[in-house]
């Protein structure tokens, strides 16, 4: 199955005929140092000083690896970057050579060797990430840039349906989601609080980013698994949850999503499934504002389970109903 980063790009490793390929149009210090986890000397590579506006790919596959926006001066001899531009692009290696720990850093498509990472780094992450020129390809920014920096179609839907906590979990699972995010919206404007929502006096609801791939999955296999998660027709609570920011709503980011949304509500009231009336409201979608670290991931993390229901096969909710 593809892997496919949240920044939508392919991360799918090369077979080993492409691969080969690839090294092949190298030159033989780049492939020494990607290939073969060799290091250059310091204050000699050629993005060392490089202060343009752009990004910096993997040399063999092209991938994104780190932006201009995150690199500073650390004065250790090698270009370094206090994060990466996407995290799922760059791996992390246990490295005991030298008679040391460290920790490699590698292109997370292909596997080639960039260089360290160190937690001696500013803010906000703290962490340095020290990189071979070689391993890199500068692209400044306005450039024509080859198909392998550009991200393949992505698309993001929200959905809100009681406690975030295992509508994020369940979404999370489905073929095709490339990530599933708790958040707050369609509440007053500017940015809120889980203790404020939880007061009811913001009027945001309880949602869940989902970012995915049309590819693979269709917006509207989304939404038969956000009703197979819920009780529809349940209004201002779920389960044991009460409130506002309980309600089930479907916020939509396109015309064509707002029509999938009402046909699938047209259709599910004439199933005959439910003796009450979907309640699940549908409205343009506002700011998304990010939940609070604790929450994100929280049944995978804790282990604890809420009343959502499981809409995909072969999987089974953890911990017992809180």
């Amino acid at each position: 199955m593809t892997s496919i980063s949240k920044s939508g790009f392919d991360l799918t490793p090369p077979n080993e005929a492409n691969h080969a390929a690839m090294v092949a149009k190298l030159d033989p210090k780049t492939v020494e140092i990607t290939q073969r986890a060799g290091t250059e000397p310091a204050f000699c590579g050629t993005l060392l000083d490089n202060k343009k506006p752009g990004m910096y790919t993997c040399v063999v596959c092209g991938l994104p690896l780190f932006s201009s926006e995150h690199k500073y001066t650390s004065d250790s001899g090698w270009p370094s970057f206090f994060q990466p531009y996407d995290v799922d692009h760059v791996a992390r290696v246990d490295d005991r050579s030298h008679g040391m720990s460290r920790t490699e850093i590698e292109c997370a498509r292909c596997g080639s060797h960039l260089g360290h990472v160190f937690a001696d780094g500013p803010a906000p992450t703290g962490e340095r990430h020290c990189l071979n020129s070689a391993s890199l390809v500068f692209h400044e920014q306005g450039s024509d840039v080859p198909v392998t920096m550009k991200p393949g179609p992505t698309e993001v839907a929200y959905f809100a349906g009681g406690c975030f906590w295992g509508i994020e979990h369940y979404f999370g699972k489905g073929p095709g989601v490339i990530d599933a995010e708790s958040g707050y919206m369609q509440g007053k404007e500017g940015d809120t609080s889980y203790e404020e929502v939880c007061s009811g006096t913001s009027g945001h609801a309880e949602t869940v980013k989902v970012l995915f791939d049309p590819m693979q999955i269709s917006y509207r296999e989304l939404v038969d698994a956000f009703f197979r998660m819920h009780n529809p027709t349940e209004v201002d609570r779920q389960g044991p949850d009460i409130g506002t920011q309980y309600r089930s709503g479907i916020w939509f980011t396109s015309p064509e999503q707002e029509k999938i949304a009402r046909q699938a509500i047209r259709e599910l009231g004439k199933s005959g499934k439910y003796t009450l009336p979907i309640a699940t409201n549908i409205e343009a979608a506002h700011t998304f504002h990010p939940a609070e670290a604790y929450h994100q991931d929280y049944v995978a993390r804790t282990g604890r389970a809420c009343h959502t229901l499981n809409p995909w096969p072969n999987e089974q909710l953890p911990g017992s109903p809180h």
